[in-house]
């Protein structure tokens, strides 16, 4: 079971559940087309951002498998959310998981996705003790691969044309860490 009991810190960023007040800063990346481009949703005005914020509100623990805990991103300093982090556990058998991330476009290109992902491996991996964890993006998010990439996750698979995604196909990538994997590389030196 993981339910966060209070904040996850990093480096720069305060990871924690969602909160109403949150409204206007989610809506703030929510609504943008750019943010949308490689979503299953279109971009979202006041009223549907805040049906979304509710559920992911209400996703503030996971349980059991088919659970997914929702967090919003903070940068550290103090500044309001920044962005937007999915952990699922998507299967008991065989202890899988589920990673996703979705950030405003001003802080973009600062390294806070793969330093927020990083967080999520150590909650699936160590409090869930998940044995496998993916995550997919479609394929022309180039920005979203390089994070997984960037984690240590392997390229696993490109799946073409496999959905259509507001009128057209697009292909997936779907990357995946082993736990093994991750804690070799937590042994790692750091440079």
């Amino acid at each position: 079971m993981l339910l966060l009991e209070r904040p996850v810190r990093t480096a720069r960023l305060t990871l924690r559940p969602f909160r109403l007040d949150d409204l206007d800063a989610f809506n703030a990346f929510d609504r943008l087309p750019s943010v949308a481009t490689y979503l299953y949703s279109e971009p979202r005005d006041m009223a549907a951002s805040r049906v979304v914020l509710d559920r992911k509100i209400a996703a503030n623990a996971i349980r059991a498998a088919g659970d997914h805990l929702s967090l919003a991103v903070d940068l550290a300093d103090g500044g309001q959310c920044i962005g937007d982090l999915l952990l699922e556990w998507t299967g008991n058998e065989h202890l899988q998981g589920e990673i996703g991330y979705v950030f405003h476009p001003d802080h973009h290109g600062q390294g806070y996705a793969t330093e927020a992902c990083e967080a999520l491996l150590r909650m699936g991996f160590q409090t869930l003790g998940l044995h496998r964890i993916v995550a997919r993006c479609d394929a022309r998010n180039v920005a979203s691969a390089r994070v997984m990439e960037r984690l240590g996750m392997r390229r696993e698979a490109l799946l073409v044309e496999n959905e259509m995604v507001k009128g057209e196909w697009t292909d997936e990538l779907v990357y995946a860490l082993l736990q093994g994997e991750w804690q070799a590389r937590q042994s790692e030196p750091q440079g």
